[in-house]
């Protein structure tokens, strides 16, 4: 259970109140020796290039690291809007909310059973368009049944009262298909778009890999639906009826990280096996390669051919090999780092960083790269500005960035 860390200048005293076609871009700088994703961490990770900047933190960053809090493997993180809660989902299965004056901690209760195994267990939660009115949450985990395992999303309105909160109506609106044998590369995440009428959300190829071409199913996808969970009207697949009906892209190994820009173009960030992880600006109907195109190798140095102009595939804006582990995406709109508005924020695991991608309109180029010291699983954006970061391990720290 999370707990919070006695540090005065993170957590302000306070009253506990209510409330993964263009040409292949040149390789990425180097990164840290190849990992599968839940693998041990590497000894050691080489330190990033900070941004350039009038100020630095003291030891070169240009940001301030702040221990607010730590959790139990905590896996993703969503600011409630209209509220002074902070959601941290643990991939063992519990959701607690952290007031963001006091740091006092509820675990909410009615959170749905989760299959905590390998990389799965209870995953993202995202506040619904609606959330101010309505207080529906939308939450990914992974869950047994015929077959195998597989990811489920579902929604349901969190009630908090004084120092409890629970999940009501909590309902599933989408499954993965079909569920499989094996614990890897769920994926799971979810984005709404903009205008709040679509959801996304990405279905890993559950370390099949052939299903990630095969538009009959599901795995290896990104899915585009309504917020009820059915296929959304438009999607370039559409058969009645047919699992296809819901696929927006295809040829996905594990998208980790799922995010919509300013200007409305969703980009993920996605793992690829060794060496080849991605980060991809999604279209529609459009196939990414995998496992027919790819950067990397397969584990044990099988070769796959890479990304090729006129190849057929859609080809990464930018990627890196050896592996990061690209865990989640974050695009940054505020005003606490402004020269790093519009870019996209990405947690790596085995690479142990935080990576900054400079987006500029529909093109990618690498950034930088800080040595975090620890897995990165989740980066999200607070209220005011600041950049928050979760640590994958037990006892993972809840960590904010300032300005210096």
């Amino acid at each position: 259970m999370g707990r919070p860390l006695n540090l005065a200048a993170a957590i302000a005293a306070a009253v506990l109140v209510t409330g993964c076609s263009a040409p292949s871009p040149p390789p990425a700088s180097p990164t840290p020796p190849p990992s599968t994703p839940d693998a041990a961490p590497p000894a050691t990770s080489p330190a990033g290039t900070p941004a350039s900047q009038p100020r630095l933190a003291p030891d070169g960053r240009p940001f301030v690291v702040n221990e607010v809090a730590d959790f139990d493997e905590p896996w993703a993180m969503a600011f409630l809007p209209g509220t002074p809660w902070l959601a941290i989902t643990e991939r063992s299965g519990a959701l607690h909310l952290r007031h963001q004056e006091s740091g006092a901690l509820v675990e909410v209760a009615g959170v749905p059973s989760v299959v905590a195994a390998g990389q799965g267990g209870l995953g993202d939660i995202v506040p619904g368009p609606t959330f101010a009115e309505d207080q529906t949450v939308y939450l990914s985990w992974v869950e047994r049944g015929d077959g195998g395992t597989g990811a489920v999303v579902g929604r349901g309105r969190l009630v908090t009262q004084d120092d409890s909160a629970r999940l009501d109506g909590l309902d599933v609106i989408w499954r993965q298909t079909p569920k499989v044998s094996g614990n890897g590369h769920f994926s799971h995440r979810i984005a709404f778009s903009p205008d709040g009428e679509h959801l996304l959300i990405s279905s890993g190829d559950r370390q099949k890999m052939a299903p990630a071409q095969d538009l009959d199913v599901t795995l290896g996808k990104i899915v585009r639906l309504t917020p009820d969970g059915r296929p959304a009207p438009g999607n370039p697949f559409a058969v009645d009826g047919s699992p296809s009906d819901e696929i927006w892209s295809w040829g996905h190994r594990n998208p980790l990280g799922l995010a919509f820009d300013a200007d409305g173009r969703l980009w993920s960030s996605e793992m690829g096996p060794q060496g080849g992880d991605e980060v991809n600006r999604i279209e529609p109907g459009q196939n990414y390669g995998w496992p027919e195109a790819s950067n990397g190798s397969h584990y044990g140095d099988g070769e796959i051919p890479d990304h090729a102009p006129q190849d057929g595939f859609e080809a990464p804006f930018v990627w890196w090999t050896p592996s990061v582990s690209p865990s989640s995406l974050m695009i940054y709109s505020g005003d606490v780092f402004p020269q790093w508005q519009g870019d996209a924020f990405i947690g790596a695991l085995s690479g142990r960083a935080l990576i900054r991608v400079d987006l500029d309109g529909p093109s990618a180029t690498e950034g930088d790269q800080w040595d975090m010291g620890q897995r990165i699983r989740e980066v999200e954006q607070g209220p005011d500005g600041t950049i928050w970061l979760l640590e994958d391990t037990p006892g993972g720290r809840l960590l904010q960035l300032t300005a210096p």
